[in-house]
């Protein structure tokens, strides 16, 4: 029987996607509330990869990467996507604009071995993890450098996102260690 142990802290990372600046700007305020500071923002790259998103969200997109300071305990993934949800409803709701999704958050972790994104799609990669909220592996990091899936997005395959993804993960492997959580003192939502 294997010996139980508690898995190491991991890097909450938000992908943002949206056309408009004031989008971007507001999605990092509106977060830092619930996640505190961000310790790493990538340049708001283009999102030209897909046309998948284009009907709700329009063109012209933008996908910016936020990576907060305090690394979280993964198994709050399902609450995590769950707020971002209601945050994306919460931005539509005050903005106005032409789009019925003027918002995309997705939020992921990183770790020293992956990078793994939540999503409400299941696919027969994907784990159920609960309320709904799934989770994939979306890329390892194997021999100094990220490696793609067979489902890995176009955009997650792009060296830019690697160079920015690095630099998450090199920030997470120079925190010091954290004792294990229990139950009486998890992380905070």
């Amino acid at each position: 029987m294997g010996e139980l142990r508690w898995p190491d802290p991991v890097l909450l990372i938000v992908a943002v996607i949206s056309r408009y600046d004031s989008a971007l700007t507001w999605a990092q305020e509106r977060l830092q509330q619930s996640y505190g500071r961000v310790a790493l923002c990538s340049p708001a790259f283009d999102f030209n990869e897909t046309q998948f998103y284009q009907a709700s969200m329009g063109s012209g997109l933008k996908k910016q990467f936020l990576a907060f300071r305090d690394p979280i305990d993964a198994g709050l993934l399902p609450e995590i996507k769950r707020l971002t949800n209601e945050m994306e409803t919460e931005f539509a709701g005050q903005f106005g604009g032409a789009e019925p999704r003027p918002l995309n958050l997705d939020p992921g972790y990183i770790t020293a071995a992956k990078l793994v994104l939540a999503t409400t799609k299941d696919r027969d990669h994907r784990i159920y993890l609960r309320d709904g909220i799934f989770a994939e592996v979306t890329l390892h990091f194997q021999r100094g450098q990220w490696t793609t899936q067979r489902w890995t997005y176009p955009d997650y395959q792009r060296a830019d996102f690697h160079a920015f993804f690095t630099s998450c993960r090199d920030f997470l492997r120079a925190q010091p260690p954290k004792p294990p959580t229990t139950d009486a003192d998890e992380s905070v939502v």
